[in-house]
């Protein structure tokens, strides 16, 4: 299951980000414009459809001369970026 919460500074998913929930992620993140904080802290995972998720909001939000960063990053979600190598791609923001 996947909550998603638009707030003032950042979107906040709380949850699982994987195929069952990828296509609704991918329609609140369509509403984003400019440079969007996309906070993780309470992702606790992250599968290649979600990775796909991301990969499109930031290749959209680039042409747009924005972006997509990534906050409060597990050490988990960090691994699957790093492996990934997302962590190449986007900005990313460990966990404190």
């Amino acid at each position: 299951m996947l909550s998603i919460e638009h707030g003032p500074d950042a979107i906040r998913m709380t949850g699982r980000l994987d195929a069952t929930e990828a296509a609704r992620a991918q329609s609140a993140l369509d509403t984003t414009a400019g440079r969007v904080t996309l906070d993780c802290s309470g992702l606790e995972y992250l599968s290649s459809a979600g990775l796909g998720v991301l990969l499109k909001t930031h290749k959209r939000l680039l042409a747009a001369q924005g972006g997509l960063r990534l906050t409060g990053v597990s050490r988990h979600l960090q691994d699957i970026l790093s492996y990934s190598g997302f962590d190449q791609i986007l900005e990313v923001e460990a966990a404190r």
